[in-house]
């Protein structure tokens, strides 16, 4: 089983656990996916190492948005990244 096919199954546990902050960061992570896959010239399936370096590129967002967060004094937002890149790593 690959990455993305390991990423939907824990994205239905998620549902089925009724675990919102797992199941809305795997959509948004499978939403990257799929927009890397489209992108370009014409449509392509992301190998297994394609699909880390958008893993890596989602939670560097992550990390940078919770210090913008912090640095605006906006520390519930900053819990909420840090919590999305945890899931993520």
């Amino acid at each position: 089983m690959g990455l993305k096919e390991t990423l939907q199954a824990d994205l239905t546990e998620a549902i089925r656990s009724r675990d919102e902050l797992t199941s809305g960061t795997i959509r948004m992570i499978l939403a990257a996916i799929q927009v890397e896959e489209v992108a370009g010239k014409e449509a392509r399936t992301l190998k297994d190492d394609e699909i880390i370096k958008v893993l890596s590129r989602e939670a560097k967002k992550r990390r940078e948005a919770a210090d913008a967060y912090k640095d605006a004094g906006r520390a519930d937002k900053a819990e909420q990244e840090t919590k999305e890149g945890s899931v993520i790593l």
